[in-house]
């Protein structure tokens, strides 16, 4: 039996209503898992699978993803549902998950080029209230129970994104190493515990074909249980970030635009999730420049080892060391 026929015998067998010849077209743009639309004569679906090769510990973990987009699903999140989970590696090459298929945008420039400035304020209102409504959902009543362990989880991710950097080192980032050495020196006395996304950005999100509102998050690779401050300050790092260096809004005339500005942002999302606004709201920002370019460092290593799953990879993880100096630069000025 072929790969594709073991693939079709799969789909008629464990996706309810499904019936034909698969055919597979791979979206463009991620880093991540490797994702296909799917279609037959039953309609349309996605297929996301682990990347092949050998990948990092715990990286890749479709199943997690399959477990909380079905978690999610009669949530105020918006999720794609999640039809049928694979764990056998010999259908495909790797495990695997098939998912609705859901028509809209995934915008990767987040000027949003194109919209109006009121397009503009509807969309990152509606970014806003998503993430707020998923880190206010109750992660116990909805089965998650086991999906991360509460509390410490700052501590955890740095070591953890520590672990995952050294594990990627290919040249010495010296704001790295600073980096490693300053976060836990700082970490804030916080103990607040949610679903947390991981890597929350805009086009991680999929937006109504003509309406400027989230339909579906997704993504979810990264997500557990854990601080939402962090969560959050990882998705607002995008005013941080220069529009060339990682899809950021930094330098960009928000105003004219109708992008609300940084603090505003913030404070409507502690306002919907009832928390109040952090003190160390800049440490939080650190933390996610030395994430995001520990993952940046991560497309890097697979970049070289063939294994990474956009031809834009190379350029993409070459970034890491600006992010890191980046982050050093604003650490120093905390103190």
């Amino acid at each position: 039996m072929t790969g594709f026929t073991r693939l079709e015998a799969w789909l008629r067998e464990n996706v309810p209503g499904y019936f034909g010849t698969p055919a597979l077209e791979k979206f463009e743009g991620g880093q991540s898992n490797p994702t296909f639309r799917l279609t037959s004569d039953s309609g349309a679906y996605v297929l996301r699978r682990k990347p092949s090769g050998v990948v990092l510990p715990s990286a890749h973990a479709v199943e997690r993803e399959f477990r909380v987009l079905r978690a999610l699903a009669d949530t105020d999140v918006p999720v794609a549902r999640a039809l049928a989970l694979c764990n056998d590696a010999d259908v495909i090459g790797s495990a695997f998950y098939v998912m609705e298929y859901l028509a809209g945008r995934v915008i990767w420039d987040q000027t949003v080029p194109g919209a109006s400035p009121a397009e503009r304020a509807a969309m990152f209102d509606s970014m806003n209230t998503t993430i707020a409504a998923l880190h206010s959902v109750d992660w116990r009543g909805v089965g998650l129970e086991g999906f991360g362990r509460p509390g410490n989880y700052l501590a955890r991710q740095l070591a953890r994104w520590t672990q995952q950097y050294r594990a990627s080192e290919i040249t010495s980032i010296p704001a790295m190493d600073a980096l490693i050495a300053w976060l836990p020196r700082h970490l804030p006395a916080r103990d607040t515990s949610a679903i947390v996304h991981g890597d929350f950005r805009m086009d991680n999100l999929i937006f109504h074909p003509t309406e400027p509102r989230v339909v579906a998050v997704l993504d979810w690779e990264l997500s557990t249980i854990g601080d939402p401050v962090a969560d959050f300050a990882y998705h607002a790092m995008a005013w941080r970030i220069s529009p060339a260096l990682f899809r950021g809004l930094a330098g960009v005339d928000l105003a004219t635009l109708g992008i609300p500005a940084e603090r505003d942002y913030a404070d409507a999302y502690f306002s919907r999730t009832g928390q109040a606004p952090v003190a160390d709201w800049d440490y939080y920002i650190v933390f996610s420049l030395f994430r995001i370019a520990a993952i940046l460092q991560g497309i890097l290593k697979r970049a070289r080892d063939g294994t990474a799953s956009s031809v834009q990879a190379t350029e993409v993880g070459g970034r890491a060391a600006q992010l890191a100096a980046q982050a050093w630069q604003l650490a120093r000025s905390i103190g």
